[in-house]
């Protein structure tokens, strides 16, 4: 009687994919949160541009000016940035009014955010005034 020594024989290892689906699944509904709120989120309430050629004196009202070094300058009446939303609601007797923002051209972005983001004005409608000059 003959007898082969060899090794004895191991069980093959299967590969285990359910930690690739786990991944694959976690990643689908990332994915699906993160754009869901997106495109779910509220309307920002931006409007598109219009263009307008108006005179300066023209300009719509209320209207805010801001000044260079940030000063806040409503339909001609210096006001500080506190009281700004009931000095608009003062100025108009509509329910939601529209508030008209002068600011330069060249002005820092931030500024604006800033001067926007008053709570004071949660009430009213802005809309960005600009002024083309020919150079």
């Amino acid at each position: 009687m003959r007898r082969l020594l060899t090794a004895p024989r191991k069980p093959s290892r299967r590969l285990d994919t359910s930690f690739a689906i786990v991944n694959i699944v976690l990643l689908l509904i990332f994915f699906f949160l993160a754009t869901g709120q997106l495109f779910g989120s509220p309307d920002p309430g931006v409007s598109l541009a219009r263009t307008t050629q108006l005179p300066i004196a023209a300009l719509p009202r209320p209207l805010l000016v801001v000044g260079d070094d940030g000063a806040l300058i409503l339909d001609g009446t210096a006001v500080d940035k506190g009281v700004l939303g009931p000095a608009i609601m003062a100025a108009t007797d509509e329910e939601r009014p529209v508030l008209n923002v002068f600011i330069a051209g060249e002005a820092r972005a931030t500024d604006l955010v800033a001067l926007l983001s008053n709570p004071t004005l949660a009430a009213v409608e802005i809309r960005l005034v600009t002024l083309d000059v020919d150079e």
